[in-house]
């Protein structure tokens, strides 16, 4: 029999185009567009295009990114020109396009982030840039350092505002700002530069950046760029992984790039919030079966810009089995929930990485075993600090905590997935229940 011929594929052209519209383009650009038999776009971007480029023209759908395998489809084997801001491949379309065909041709514009570095003086290299277009302006909170300069892409009219009191919320309101409107075109606009307290401009055009350079307000609360955050950056109820121990535990846990954690007992959620906090595209789902501290660690992820934990109320090892395969899983409580830690381990991909941490006997028993049976490392972390004794000063010892940290070794797990492909950036496990949570490990003020 023979096979039938493959379906036609879209030939795909994707052309950024500016504020500047049809005059900014380069001669390859209107080629594309005059040539296309489809025009793709927003309404905006279709409207700068002249009566010369004579395709079909569709106005994207919202939502958007749903939209695109179905749009290709429709238009399959003819000439197709997409239209995005800028540089499609740099927070645009082209990501979306290069996901679901391989019949691509890009050509770039300058980006909005170029003309503002351009028109500010400020060399690229020096500074994040941070998207909130269908985003959670709380993702800006991870960047603030002081003297730290940032380029926020805006959604809309309303986003310098947005920015504004996220900075005055997190103690960054002496922060300076200025809005740079329609970049490249003939409408292109800056407000004057005002601090974030006193921002005094309403909303204006919504095809706009905003330009912060970060200054902290005398007494808010460093936070650093690395794990090990101060105690006091979270609300929590005595159920929170000390600074100390917390740095240690991320240190083995070993976060990297794209990789998804199972934060499981979440207490206050710091472990998790930390591993993302290590770079934007890291992911984490937190399980914690108490609804109290649930909603807690949902506060302190907003708080300190990691709005995308995930956090799933209820019970390990239950819940495990909805989650997607992790690429590391931190067990900060609950170890004596009967099958836990062998459901974790099962879990785990080859070369996955699970650290265990516990306060109690009874639990310090189980990781023995788990050390016997699996290997890795089992260590006890104890740490003291210096507290007045009378008129003198002598230390004060904090529970010890034993962990045992271990690395599944290659061919055991039968896994070929890691948590980079199972879902995108701002998606993160459930969370199903946390070390300081449940079960006997569950002490006042215990390592959560």
């Amino acid at each position: 029999m023979t096979p039938a011929p493959p379906a036609p594929t879209a030939t795909v052209t994707v052309v950024g185009i500016g504020a500047d519209g049809w005059a900014g383009l380069p001669g390859a650009s209107r080629a594309a567009l005059s040539e296309a038999e489809v025009l793709i776009g927003g309404a905006r971007q279709l409207d700068l295009l002249p009566p010369e480029c004579t395709g079909q023209r569709v106005a994207w759908p919202s939502p958007l990114r749903p939209a695109v395998p179905g749009l290709l489809a429709a238009h399959a084997g003819r000439r197709i020109a997409v239209l995005a801001s800028g540089d499609p491949m740099f927070y645009g379309i082209g990501r979306a396009l290069a996901e679901e065909t391989d019949d691509l041709r890009v050509l770039p514009h300058p980006s909005s982030v170029s003309y503002a570095a351009a028109r500010l003086g400020w060399p690229l290299e020096d500074v994040e840039v941070v998207t909130l277009v269908g985003r959670p302006a709380a993702r800006l909170a991870a960047a603030l350092h002081h003297g730290r300069r940032l380029l926020v892409l805006s959604a809309d009219a309303t986003t310098p505002g947005e920015v504004a009191a996220l900075l005055r919320d997190r103690g960054f309101g002496p922060s300076r700002m200025r809005v740079l409107e329609q970049l490249g075109g003939e409408q292109e606009h800056a407000t004057a530069e005002s601090t974030a307290d006193d921002w005094p401009h309403p909303p204006g055009d919504p095809l706009n950046i905003v330009a912060v350079e970060c200054r902290r307000a005398p007494g808010t609360l460093r936070l650093g760029a690395v794990p090990g955050l101060p105690d006091e950056a979270y609300e929590h109820d005595g159920q929170l992984t000390k600074r100390h121990v917390r740095a240690a535990t991320l240190g083995v846990l070993a976060p990297a790039p794209g990789e998804l954690l199972w934060d499981i007992g979440g207490g206050s959620g710091s472990i998790a919030v930390e591993w993302m906090r290590t770079h934007p595209s890291c992911r984490a789902v937190t399980v914690e079966r108490d609804p109290a501290r649930a909603e807690r660690i949902t506060r302190n992820a907003d708080r300190l810009g990691v709005p995308g934990l995930r956090v799933v109320t209820g019970a390990a090892p239950a819940v495990l089995a909805e989650l997607p395969p992790p690429d590391a899983v931190f067990v900060g409580g609950g170890l004596t929930a009967p099958g836990l830690l062998d459901a974790c381990w099962e879990a785990l991909p080859d070369g996955g990485r699970l650290v265990a941490n516990t306060v109690t006997l009874e639990s310090e028993a189980l990781l023995a075993d788990a050390h016997r049976r699996h290997g890795g490392e089992l260590v006890r972390l104890a740490v003291a600090h210096a507290v007045p004794v009378g008129g003198f000063t002598g230390w004060r010892q904090a529970m010890p905590v034993t962990q045992w940290a271990v690395r599944k070794a290659l061919g055991t797990s039968g896994h070929e997935t890691s948590g980079h492909e199972t879902s995108g950036p701002e998606t993160s496990g459930p969370d199903t229940s946390g070390p300081e949570t449940s079960g006997p490990d569950t002490l006042p003020g215990a390592d959560r």
